[in-house]
Protein backbone atom coordinates (compact mmCIF):
# COMPACT_ATOMS: atom_id res chain seq x y z
CA UNK A 1 0.00 0.00 0.00
CA UNK A 2 1.37 3.42 -1.04
CA UNK A 3 1.09 6.53 1.29
CA UNK A 4 -0.24 9.85 0.00
CA UNK A 5 2.20 12.24 1.36
CA UNK A 6 0.01 15.59 0.79
CA UNK A 7 -2.78 13.54 2.99
CA UNK A 8 -0.25 12.39 5.54
CA UNK A 9 1.56 15.60 5.87
CA UNK A 10 -1.83 17.38 6.47
CA UNK A 11 -3.20 15.18 9.10
CA UNK A 12 -0.10 15.20 10.80
CA UNK A 13 0.56 19.23 11.11
CA UNK A 14 -3.61 19.02 12.16
CA UNK A 15 -2.70 16.75 14.87
CA UNK A 16 0.82 18.46 15.87
CA UNK A 17 2.78 15.37 15.49
CA UNK A 18 6.19 15.00 13.77
CA UNK A 19 7.25 12.64 11.18
CA UNK A 20 10.32 12.07 12.55
CA UNK A 21 9.53 10.66 15.90
CA UNK A 22 7.26 8.03 13.60
CA UNK A 23 10.55 5.86 13.39
CA UNK A 24 11.60 5.52 16.74
CA UNK A 25 7.86 5.60 18.66
CA UNK A 26 6.66 2.61 16.03
CA UNK A 27 9.68 1.18 15.29
CA UNK A 28 9.96 1.46 11.83
CA UNK A 29 13.01 1.40 10.36
CA UNK A 30 14.01 4.46 8.30
CA UNK A 31 14.22 2.33 5.58
CA UNK A 32 10.81 2.17 5.48
CA UNK A 33 9.66 6.05 6.30
CA UNK A 34 12.13 6.43 3.18
CA UNK A 35 10.14 4.31 1.28
CA UNK A 36 6.82 6.77 2.70
CA UNK A 37 8.77 9.92 1.60
CA UNK A 38 9.02 8.45 -1.69
CA UNK A 39 5.65 6.97 -2.47
CA UNK A 40 6.71 3.77 -2.45
CA UNK A 41 4.97 0.58 -1.61
CA UNK A 42 4.60 -0.60 2.26
CA UNK A 43 3.04 -3.46 4.31
CA UNK A 44 -0.68 -2.68 4.83
CA UNK A 45 0.22 -3.46 8.83
CA UNK A 46 2.92 -1.18 9.03
CA UNK A 47 0.43 1.86 7.48
CA UNK A 48 -2.27 0.16 9.66
CA UNK A 49 0.16 1.27 12.62
CA UNK A 50 0.48 5.13 11.52
CA UNK A 51 -2.87 5.14 11.39
CA UNK A 52 -3.33 3.86 14.66
CA UNK A 53 -0.89 6.31 16.13
CA UNK A 54 -2.63 9.55 13.95
CA UNK A 55 -5.88 8.39 15.11
CA UNK A 56 -7.45 8.19 11.49
CA UNK A 57 -8.28 5.00 9.12
CA UNK A 58 -6.33 3.93 6.66
CA UNK A 59 -8.14 5.65 3.81
CA UNK A 60 -7.43 8.90 5.54
CA UNK A 61 -3.53 8.44 4.34
CA UNK A 62 -3.10 5.71 1.52
CA UNK A 63 -3.43 6.33 -2.31
CA UNK A 64 -6.63 5.08 -3.08
CA UNK A 65 -6.18 1.84 -4.90
CA UNK A 66 -10.06 1.73 -5.68
CA UNK A 67 -9.83 -2.10 -7.28
CA UNK A 68 -7.96 -3.27 -4.58
CA UNK A 69 -9.71 -1.90 -2.20
CA UNK A 70 -12.80 -3.35 -3.49
CA UNK A 71 -12.19 -6.65 -4.17
CA UNK A 72 -10.52 -6.98 -0.67
CA UNK A 73 -13.60 -5.77 1.17
CA UNK A 74 -15.99 -7.90 -0.96
CA UNK A 75 -13.50 -11.08 -0.16
CA UNK A 76 -13.20 -10.33 3.27
CA UNK A 77 -17.37 -9.51 3.76
CA UNK A 78 -17.97 -12.55 1.66
CA UNK A 79 -20.20 -10.18 -0.31
CA UNK A 80 -21.85 -12.42 -3.25
CA UNK A 81 -22.53 -10.82 -7.00
CA UNK A 82 -20.02 -7.93 -6.95
CA UNK A 83 -16.59 -7.16 -8.48
CA UNK A 84 -14.83 -9.82 -6.84
CA UNK A 85 -17.10 -12.66 -7.79
CA UNK A 86 -17.40 -11.50 -11.23
CA UNK A 87 -13.77 -11.32 -11.20
CA UNK A 88 -13.25 -15.00 -9.73
CA UNK A 89 -15.37 -16.35 -12.82
CA UNK A 90 -14.34 -14.62 -15.55
CA UNK A 91 -10.58 -15.00 -14.47
CA UNK A 92 -10.95 -18.85 -14.11
CA UNK A 93 -13.26 -19.77 -16.75
CA UNK A 94 -11.35 -18.07 -19.74
CA UNK A 95 -8.18 -18.74 -17.87
CA UNK A 96 -8.92 -22.90 -17.52
CA UNK A 97 -10.71 -22.88 -21.15
CA UNK A 98 -7.82 -21.23 -23.06
CA UNK A 99 -5.64 -24.08 -21.47
CA UNK A 100 -8.79 -26.64 -22.82
CA UNK A 101 -10.60 -27.46 -19.71
CA UNK A 102 -14.54 -28.47 -20.55
CA UNK A 103 -15.94 -26.21 -17.45
CA UNK A 104 -18.25 -24.28 -19.20
CA UNK A 105 -18.65 -20.51 -17.53
CA UNK A 106 -22.05 -21.71 -16.02
CA UNK A 107 -20.57 -24.87 -14.57
CA UNK A 108 -17.49 -22.56 -13.23
CA UNK A 109 -19.52 -20.24 -11.39
CA UNK A 110 -21.48 -23.18 -10.50
CA UNK A 111 -18.53 -24.70 -8.63
CA UNK A 112 -17.74 -21.14 -6.48
CA UNK A 113 -20.79 -20.75 -5.52
CA UNK A 114 -21.63 -24.39 -4.19
CA UNK A 115 -18.57 -26.12 -3.78
CA UNK A 116 -20.28 -29.57 -5.07
CA UNK A 117 -19.82 -31.12 -8.41
CA UNK A 118 -23.37 -31.11 -9.16
CA UNK A 119 -24.45 -30.84 -13.16
CA UNK A 120 -21.19 -31.68 -14.16
CA UNK A 121 -20.69 -33.42 -17.35
CA UNK A 122 -19.83 -37.03 -17.62
CA UNK A 123 -16.84 -35.72 -20.52
CA UNK A 124 -15.63 -33.14 -18.10
CA UNK A 125 -12.42 -34.43 -16.20
CA UNK A 126 -11.86 -34.06 -12.34
CA UNK A 127 -8.68 -32.93 -12.36
CA UNK A 128 -10.63 -29.32 -14.52
CA UNK A 129 -12.98 -29.41 -11.63
CA UNK A 130 -10.04 -29.86 -8.89
CA UNK A 131 -8.08 -27.20 -10.63
CA UNK A 132 -11.04 -24.91 -11.00
CA UNK A 133 -11.71 -24.62 -7.51
CA UNK A 134 -7.90 -24.32 -6.90
CA UNK A 135 -7.61 -21.27 -9.46
CA UNK A 136 -10.43 -19.44 -7.14
CA UNK A 137 -8.06 -20.35 -4.18
CA UNK A 138 -5.43 -18.66 -6.36
CA UNK A 139 -7.02 -15.68 -6.87
CA UNK A 140 -7.44 -14.82 -3.51
CA UNK A 141 -3.78 -15.64 -2.86
CA UNK A 142 -3.01 -13.05 -4.94
CA UNK A 143 -5.51 -10.20 -3.79
CA UNK A 144 -4.28 -11.17 -0.20
CA UNK A 145 -0.73 -10.76 -1.11
CA UNK A 146 -1.40 -7.98 -3.46
CA UNK A 147 1.15 -5.56 -1.81
CA UNK A 148 3.56 -7.85 -1.41
CA UNK A 149 7.08 -8.07 -3.26
CA UNK A 150 7.24 -10.63 -6.63
CA UNK A 151 9.45 -13.19 -5.65
CA UNK A 152 10.31 -17.09 -5.97
CA UNK A 153 8.73 -18.27 -3.13
CA UNK A 154 5.02 -16.68 -4.15
CA UNK A 155 5.45 -17.68 -7.87
CA UNK A 156 5.94 -21.27 -6.66
CA UNK A 157 3.28 -20.71 -3.97
CA UNK A 158 0.83 -19.97 -6.86
CA UNK A 159 1.38 -23.10 -8.90
CA UNK A 160 1.36 -25.42 -5.71
CA UNK A 161 -2.29 -24.45 -4.50
CA UNK A 162 -2.91 -24.49 -8.43
CA UNK A 163 -1.97 -28.10 -8.37
CA UNK A 164 -2.65 -29.28 -5.44
CA UNK A 165 -4.92 -32.60 -5.00
CA UNK A 166 -4.42 -32.92 -9.09
CA UNK A 167 -2.87 -36.00 -10.83
CA UNK A 168 -0.33 -33.86 -11.99
CA UNK A 169 0.85 -32.95 -8.42
CA UNK A 170 1.24 -37.45 -8.08
CA UNK A 171 3.40 -37.33 -10.83
CA UNK A 172 5.53 -34.35 -10.84
CA UNK A 173 4.87 -32.16 -7.65
CA UNK A 174 2.56 -29.11 -7.40
CA UNK A 175 5.19 -25.95 -6.84
CA UNK A 176 8.41 -27.54 -8.08
CA UNK A 177 10.19 -26.32 -11.61
CA UNK A 178 9.84 -28.84 -14.60
CA UNK A 179 12.13 -31.84 -14.80
CA UNK A 180 11.97 -32.20 -18.63
CA UNK A 181 12.71 -30.03 -21.19
CA UNK A 182 8.93 -28.45 -22.81
CA UNK A 183 8.18 -25.84 -25.18
CA UNK A 184 5.27 -23.08 -25.97
CA UNK A 185 3.97 -22.59 -29.58
CA UNK A 186 6.46 -24.87 -30.95
CA UNK A 187 9.36 -22.94 -29.76
CA UNK A 188 11.82 -23.85 -26.99
CA UNK A 189 11.68 -22.58 -23.55
CA UNK A 190 14.21 -22.75 -20.43
CA UNK A 191 15.92 -25.80 -20.05
CA UNK A 192 15.55 -27.58 -16.76
CA UNK A 193 18.76 -26.91 -14.96
CA UNK A 194 18.63 -23.11 -16.14
CA UNK A 195 14.93 -22.41 -14.98
CA UNK A 196 16.27 -21.17 -11.22
CA UNK A 197 18.55 -19.02 -12.52
CA UNK A 198 16.65 -17.45 -15.61
CA UNK A 199 14.02 -16.83 -12.54
CA UNK A 200 16.38 -14.88 -10.52
CA UNK A 201 17.54 -12.61 -13.44
CA UNK A 202 14.21 -12.23 -14.59
CA UNK A 203 12.71 -11.21 -11.01
CA UNK A 204 16.27 -9.30 -10.56
CA UNK A 205 15.28 -7.31 -13.85
CA UNK A 206 11.69 -6.58 -13.16
CA UNK A 207 12.25 -5.62 -9.35
CA UNK A 208 14.40 -3.16 -10.40
CA UNK A 209 11.77 -0.71 -12.13
CA UNK A 210 10.63 1.89 -10.34
CA UNK A 211 7.61 2.58 -11.54
CA UNK A 212 5.45 -0.18 -13.14
CA UNK A 213 3.11 -0.12 -16.09
CA UNK A 214 1.00 -2.46 -18.06
CA UNK A 215 3.49 -3.03 -20.65
CA UNK A 216 6.59 -3.91 -18.08
CA UNK A 217 3.92 -6.33 -16.68
CA UNK A 218 2.82 -7.64 -20.04
CA UNK A 219 6.33 -8.03 -20.59
CA UNK A 220 7.37 -9.76 -17.51
CA UNK A 221 4.64 -12.18 -18.59
CA UNK A 222 6.04 -12.38 -22.17
CA UNK A 223 9.61 -13.62 -20.68
CA UNK A 224 7.88 -15.76 -17.95
CA UNK A 225 6.54 -17.87 -20.71
CA UNK A 226 9.79 -18.40 -22.55
CA UNK A 227 11.43 -19.61 -19.30
CA UNK A 228 7.99 -21.93 -18.64
CA UNK A 229 9.09 -22.95 -15.50
CA UNK A 230 6.81 -25.69 -14.38
CA UNK A 231 5.72 -28.88 -16.32
CA UNK A 232 2.31 -27.78 -16.69
CA UNK A 233 0.29 -24.50 -15.62
CA UNK A 234 2.78 -22.01 -17.02
CA UNK A 235 -0.30 -19.65 -18.43
CA UNK A 236 -2.30 -19.52 -16.02
CA UNK A 237 0.53 -18.96 -13.29
CA UNK A 238 2.07 -16.04 -15.45
CA UNK A 239 -1.39 -14.56 -15.72
CA UNK A 240 -2.29 -14.99 -12.38
CA UNK A 241 1.36 -12.69 -11.22
CA UNK A 242 -0.11 -9.97 -14.38
CA UNK A 243 -3.25 -9.54 -12.03
CA UNK A 244 -1.17 -9.60 -8.71
CA UNK A 245 0.92 -7.21 -9.82
CA UNK A 246 -1.80 -4.65 -11.84
CA UNK A 247 -3.53 -4.79 -8.36
CA UNK A 248 0.03 -4.30 -6.91
CA UNK A 249 0.39 -1.07 -9.23
CA UNK A 250 -3.09 0.38 -9.17
CA UNK A 251 -3.00 -0.69 -12.67
CA UNK A 252 -6.52 -1.88 -14.25
CA UNK A 253 -6.38 -5.69 -14.65
CA UNK A 254 -6.51 -7.54 -17.39
CA UNK A 255 -7.77 -11.56 -18.22
CA UNK A 256 -7.55 -13.09 -21.84
CA UNK A 257 -10.93 -13.93 -23.09
CA UNK A 258 -11.02 -17.41 -24.58
CA UNK A 259 -12.96 -16.51 -27.49
CA UNK A 260 -9.48 -14.28 -28.50
CA UNK A 261 -6.79 -17.26 -27.25
CA UNK A 262 -5.29 -17.27 -30.63
CA UNK A 263 -4.30 -13.97 -30.65
CA UNK A 264 -2.82 -14.53 -27.22
CA UNK A 265 -0.94 -17.39 -28.31
CA UNK A 266 0.35 -15.05 -31.36
CA UNK A 267 1.53 -12.81 -29.10
CA UNK A 268 3.57 -14.94 -27.08
CA UNK A 269 5.25 -16.96 -29.76
CA UNK A 270 6.17 -13.66 -31.70
CA UNK A 271 9.21 -13.23 -29.32
CA UNK A 272 10.56 -10.20 -31.40
CA UNK A 273 7.52 -8.55 -31.24
CA UNK A 274 5.89 -8.03 -27.82
CA UNK A 275 3.81 -5.44 -29.05
CA UNK A 276 0.91 -7.37 -30.64
CA UNK A 277 0.64 -8.92 -27.18
CA UNK A 278 0.51 -6.05 -25.43
CA UNK A 279 -2.54 -5.05 -27.37
CA UNK A 280 -3.87 -8.32 -26.77
CA UNK A 281 -3.67 -7.40 -22.96
CA UNK A 282 -5.21 -4.05 -23.52
CA UNK A 283 -7.86 -5.34 -25.13
CA UNK A 284 -8.32 -7.99 -22.09
CA UNK A 285 -8.17 -5.08 -20.25
CA UNK A 286 -11.36 -3.03 -21.41
CA UNK A 287 -13.16 -6.13 -20.33
CA UNK A 288 -12.04 -5.99 -17.23
CA UNK A 289 -13.43 -2.26 -17.69
CA UNK A 290 -16.55 -2.76 -18.63
CA UNK A 291 -16.84 -5.12 -15.14
CA UNK A 292 -15.47 -1.70 -13.50
CA UNK A 293 -18.45 0.34 -14.65
CA UNK A 294 -20.81 -2.09 -14.20
CA UNK A 295 -19.99 -2.63 -10.92
CA UNK A 296 -19.43 1.55 -10.33
CA UNK A 297 -15.71 1.37 -9.42
CA UNK A 298 -13.66 4.30 -10.32
CA UNK A 299 -10.15 3.29 -12.23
Amino acid sequence: MIIDNNKFNSLLKQKGLKKSLLSSELSISSKTMAKVKKGENIRDSVVQKIANYIGCQIEEIAKQNNIYLRLLSEKQQKISGGLYYATQIKLTFNSNHIEGSALTEEQTRNIFETKTLSNINKNVKIDDVIETNNHFKCIDFCIDNANNKLDEHFIKSLHKILKSGTDFEQAYGAGEYKIFPNTIGGIETSSPQNVKGDIKNLLKWYNAKKHLSLEDIVEFHYKFEQIHPFQDGNGRVGRLIAFKECLKNNIVPFYIDDNYKFEYYRGLSEWKNIAYLIETCKFGQDLYKILLDYFKVEY
